[in-house]
């Protein structure tokens, strides 16, 4: 006999386009138990087995379609079964996920398949009912989802009104959540919605086409930082709600995706910051991480000192998950970090290489930069990068590295998402020409006045 299916109902607070079943995550076994009156084969001349091997190598853009097929077929494709066996036989695929925002109220999430250059709408985002806070903690539910990321007002304007007093939290307009991958899955996490530093996270499952709400964070946070680094995604930093405003936050949490829960992790200390007079640094310097990545096994924070308008770099801490502990950046590497705009600074891993793109003094277009460890220096690899929309949008371009190339995701004067792959040749000078690198447009769709928020890509 072939084996049987692991099947669960999705939970409650959740939310599928086309109404899958969730799935257990579970080892895949010869024999699984499979929740149906009466059993029957995926196909039904062939063993379970093979039906997953065959499964398996179906391109992910068609999972859809193939759903609809049968029950069975569905609680295959939507089974953690079948995404170890794509696993196992290396048939995983990279997509691209990128969200956007049309509306105030509004986020909008779109994969797109590089191979066969294919888009696909994930489901909306859910909502769930408003309930009253106690003793000021932030609760995982009690705002709409698509509250909580994002406007056209920048950090900068975000605090602004904090530093000038202008607005009281509660007309605070923008709020930023964190966007991050764990387990082949994608997260949306935190925000500040009016008055309150929000905890809750949101996971989208690709097989299940689904979004669930799972356990909140141990600390509301707004304009966080998150990365994946082995196979735990980290959060540090934001800011919350103080007592005399906007508190910065030095705190970090891990999140374990295997058991869903949350551990603490030690504040950053921000060294570089303690060398000013005390006084002078709470009354009007605010520290804040302003970039993540994970980099040779660690976590790279850049950090600033914030006081409208004008944010100081002072370098950055690097996170030890083996020692959980922090250490100095090295100043090169910190200071020389360029800002996509004020308060975010932006960089992608590709084949164990950092890169970052600075942006020109006029704006209209940009250079890429890669980090050079053993010289502690950032150089000019890719002196004239076509961007565009650098004034107005949230997050005027994105760098993911997707199929071990780097890629540059913006829009141009058309409102079309660009996403151009730069195949970078092999240079033995510091500087760099631009016949050095090789544009190629992979996919364009046109957002029409959509912004752009974030982009993760997923490898299932």
């Amino acid at each position: 006999m072939g084996s049987y299916l692991s099947v669960a109902s999705s939970t409650a607070r959740s939310v599928d386009s086309d109404n899958a079943s969730g799935s257990v995550s579970n080892k895949r076994a010869k024999i699984t138990t499979y929740d149906c009156a009466s059993y029957s084969r995926i196909i039904p001349t062939l063993p379970d087995e093979l039906s997953f091997q065959i499964l398996a190598r179906i391109p992910r853009i068609h999972y859809l379609k193939v759903k609809i097929v049968s029950r069975n077929w569905k609680a295959a494709i939507t089974s953690s079964e079948l995404a170890q066996v794509r696993r196992e036989l290396g048939l995983t695929e990279e997509w691209l996920y990128m969200l956007t925002k049309l509306e105030a109220n509004k986020l909008d999430c779109y994969a797109l398949d590089p191979s066969c250059q294919k888009w696909q709408r994930l489901p909306s985002m859910p909502s769930f009912v408003h309930e009253e806070e106690s003793g000021g903690r932030a609760r995982s539910s009690g705002f709409r989802m698509w509250n909580v990321v994002g406007s056209s007002s920048r950090i900068a304007d975000f605090f602004k009104r904090w530093f000038w007093r202008r607005y009281g939290l509660d007309q605070m307009p923008f709020c930023g959540c964190s966007v991050g991958v764990a387990d082949g899955c994608l997260y949306v996490l935190g925000g500040f919605s009016k008055a309150v530093a929000l905890n809750c996270v949101w996971r989208y499952d690709p097989f299940l086409n689904l979004w669930q709400e799972v356990n909140p964070m141990m600390s509301g946070r707004a304009f966080s930082k998150a990365s994946l680094l082995g196979s735990k995604l980290y959060v540090v930093g934001g800011v919350s709600r103080g007592r005399n405003g906007l508190l910065p936050l030095r705190s970090g949490e891990v999140l374990d995706p295997k058991t869903g829960l949350w551990s603490e992790l030690p504040e950053m200390p921000f060294v570089k910051a303690q060398v000013l007079p005390t006084a002078f640094l709470a009354d009007v310097l605010k520290p804040i991480a302003t970039g993540m990545a994970s980099y040779k096994g660690k976590l790279y924070v850049p950090q600033s000192l914030y006081s409208w308008p004008f944010f100081f770099d002072i370098g950055g801490e690097i996170y030890d998950s083996e020692l959980n502990s922090w250490t100095t950046m090295p100043d090169g590497l910190g200071d020389g970090w360029p800002a996509r705009q004020a308060g975010t600074k932006l960089g992608v891993v590709v084949n164990d290489e950092l890169y970052t793109l600075e942006p020109s003094s006029s704006l209209d277009s940009g250079q890429i930069k890669k980090y050079d460890s053993e010289e502690d220096v950032w150089r000019t690899i890719v002196p004239q990068v076509p961007v565009h929309d650098f004034t107005d949008a949230e997050s005027p371009y994105l760098l993911a590295g997707l199929q071990g190339k780097l890629h540059v995701i913006t829009k141009d004067a058309n409102n079309n998402l660009q996403i151009m792959q730069v195949a970078l040749q092999n240079n033995t000078e510091n500087n760099a020409s631009e016949e050095n690198a090789l544009w190629n447009t992979v996919a364009s769709r046109n957002f029409g006045a959509a912004e752009l928020i974030s982009c993760q890509v997923l490898d299932v």
